[in-house]
């Protein structure tokens, strides 16, 4: 990885960037000679792009900015992307915008803000985001963020084309919203020099709504959000044949190698993961979220894999397998396995509009709990341990949740309205029920322990009921054999 100029006159707190950029260019900085910085400044062609099309879900992004003008009408909303976050030294980690940001502008880069100003009664919409580097000061050469290092931004005149959306230099912001007046909010948490500029102007709790209502917002999701996630799905369900295929190579190396082949699929059909891979091989399965990937892979163990490809808009698959190494489940495994496999039925089936939200995980809680009291791994009546939530020893999580941009999405929608509410069509949530004995556990018999078993598929309501994003991908016991055997032969 190329370094940057290195400087023996460190730069100051004080010191801006074009200050710094010229200092270089006047030789104050080793390596950069007067002669080297004019000659950088000439003999570049224009690339700037023309008659560009608008981003395909320009449309929807509109749709939801007006919702939100009409939610609250005369104040200023400022809804940040975020900053680059150091990794280490001068290298970052990549760069993801904030859910609410890019929900509302379809934009994904850096330092960008949308400020929607309030005007007759509905707002005026402004992106504030990053010109293109600057040829004349040198920036695109000299600054570790300027095009020759990280690559080209959109100029102003190209993100408007895309977006649809007039923009402005973000450099410029903070100055306009610390002279600004009238009612404002903020979504907290991304951007600490907007948060800054507005620090006498918001409280906690006024910004803290906008936060929630953007999630509630997501709750419903549109045609483009549906056929996003529906694509991360299909994707998805490559990527886990890709890791059946290779299981051999697993077991010759560790969990690893499954989380990497995966992500090759993530990468190349998408953007990223959606979130850590879990490929929890043998007793690792009855960690939940067990994303070190650093054991074994055995034969005669369960691999249980749960893992999404994020679409390049950034919709999130989130599907688990749990799957025999070998191909073929034990006795026991299946057993296992198949009383998982009824608990999904039962809460796939319970997932319908007009349903509660809760009801699809007591459907799947009660088939586990007749399950462990049938084998005598907990005293019934069944009644007596849903109450008790006794099966939650070897159950542990909820059945699903809310999925969108976010693998847990609308996580800060209020109770009423998530876990409390009724369902309706356009709404997406997992269902994921589990069983898991741990190692250690000298409450089950020793046949058990170590085994753990996770199904989980992504369930759109629609008006008639619920269709499964991700039935490409088998769930029965005896399908799973077959498919594996037909992808290893």
């Amino acid at each position: 990885m190329a370094e940057e100029l290195t400087t023996d006159t460190p730069e100051t707190p004080e010191q801006s960037e074009e200050q710094a950029i010229k200092q270089r260019k006047n030789g104050l900085y080793p390596g950069v000679s007067d002669e080297l910085a004019e000659n950088m400044q000439s003999g570049w062609a224009d690339t700037e792009l023309h008659d560009l099309t608008p981003i395909a879900q320009a449309e929807h992004t509109a749709a939801r900015r007006a919702a939100l003008s009409a939610r609250f009408p005369g104040q200023r909303l400022v809804i940040p992307a975020g900053n680059l976050k150091t990794r280490s030294n001068d290298t970052e980690y990549a760069f993801r915008a904030s859910t609410e940001y890019a929900y509302l502008t379809g934009d994904q880069t850096q330092d960008g803000v949308l400020v929607m100003e309030p005007v007759d009664g509905g707002h005026e919409a402004t992106l504030y985001l990053l010109p293109r580097s600057n040829r004349e000061n040198g920036e695109f050469w000299l600054d570790g963020q300027g095009e020759l290092w990280v690559g080209r931004r959109h100029s102003l005149a190209e993100a408007e084309q895309l977006l649809g959306l007039p923009a402005k230099d973000v450099r410029e912001l903070p100055a306009y919203l610390a002279e600004a007046t009238g009612p404002v909010r903020n979504v907290r948490g991304h951007d600490a020099g907007i948060e800054a500029a507005l620090a006498d102007k918001v409280t906690a709790e006024t910004d803290e709504e906008l936060r929630i209502h953007l999630s509630e917002a997501r709750l419903v999701k549109d045609e483009f959000e549906v056929s996003e996630l529906q694509k991360a799905c299909d994707a998805t369900a490559r990527g886990f044949e890709d890791v059946v295929k290779v299981l051999d190579k697993a077991q010759a190396t560790s969990e690893r190698y499954i989380e990497g082949t995966f992500f090759l699929r993530a990468r190349v059909e998408g953007n990223d993961v959606g979130y850590g891979t879990i490929a929890a091989s043998g007793p690792h399965a009855c960690t939940l979220h067990w994303v070190r990937n650093d054991g074994p892979v055995r034969a005669g163990d369960l691999l249980l894999f749960d893992a999404g490809v994020e679409t390049n808009e950034l919709y999130t698959a989130d599907i688990t397998r749990t799957l025999p190494v070998n191909g073929t489940f034990t006795d026991i495994q299946r057993k296992i396995y198949d009383a998982v496999y009824e608990a999904q039925e039962a809460g796939i089936a319970a997932v319908k509009p007009g349903a509660g939200y809760r009801d699809f995980h007591d459907a799947a809680q009660r088939v586990l709990t007749e399950k462990l009291v049938e084998w005598g791994l907990v005293e019934g009546p069944v009644e007596r341990v849903l109450e008790l939530g006794l099966q939650r020893r070897w159950t542990l999580h909820g059945t699903g949740h809310m999925l969108g941009m976010d693998v847990h999405d609308c996580a800060a929608a209020r109770t009423e309205t998530y876990v409390d509410t009724t369902l309706e069509p356009g709404m997406c949530l997992t269902v994921e029920p589990g069983l898991y004995f741990q190692a250690d556990d000298l409450t089950v018999p020793e046949e058990y322990r170590g085994i753990g078993v996770r199904i989980e598929d992504d369930i759109l309501v629609t008006a008639d009921g619920n269709r499964n994003l991700s039935a490409t991908l088998p769930r029965r016991s005896e399908d799973v054999e077959a498919w594996m055997a037909g992808l290893q032969g």
